[in-house]
């Protein structure tokens, strides 16, 4: 079983949680071959907004996403199906921290008019199996790698860095899940 971490980058504004204008920026992923893998690749593209073309101020400071790096960007509509080419056509289990990212590509692909295909549902979400396995309160990634003593490396709040800091936390908790369900 392979396993595809990804993490989302969306706009984002100052005080406010989840707005239905919130739309995809950056998509960061890579491949694990196995639960205890190191990654075998990657996958990383910014995404051009078409709701709120300019980028906050916030935005821009939380994720380091410049506006030049959306301006220059493909839609999601370009980006998504060359994500999906990317997964290829082995089995997989998506897997992210928390369950942000899932509902963000179904929101996506539904403000596109495009399938989210249904793999994706294959779905672990590792903050949760990880408060599971460790016995305490769900955690942002960062708490839960300072938990494990697992530095953090590249810049917190930018896709693909986020990506490979859950991957490392997905080393230890998916050798706990039984045939790779979350759960068991």
């Amino acid at each position: 079983m392979q396993y595809i971490i990804v993490d989302l980058e969306a706009t984002c504004w100052e005080n406010t949680r989840h707005p239905p204008e919130m739309e995809i920026i950056e998509i960061g992923a890579l491949r694990m071959t196995s639960a205890d893998s190191p990654a075998a690749n990657e996958f990383s593209a910014f995404i051009k907004p078409i709701i709120v073309l300019q980028l906050t101020d916030f935005c821009k400071e939380l994720t380091t996403i410049t506006q030049d790096d959306v301006d220059n960007a493909e839609y999601f509509w370009t980006v998504f199906p060359k994500f999906v080419e990317w997964i290829g056509t082995r089995p997989f289990t998506l897997c992210s921290w928390g369950a942000y990212d899932l509902n963000q590509f179904r929101k996506d692909c539904e403000r596109h008019k495009m399938e989210l295909p249904a793999t994706f549902e294959n779905h672990i979400n590792l903050k949760k199996e990880f408060a599971r396995i460790e016995q305490c309160k769900p955690m942002g990634m960062n708490a839960a790698l300072e938990k494990r003593n697992i530095p953090l490396q590249g810049t917190h709040h930018r896709g693909i860095d986020d990506a490979r800091n859950i991957a490392k936390l997905a080393r230890h908790i998916l050798p706990h899940l039984r045939n790779g369900l979350p759960g068991s």
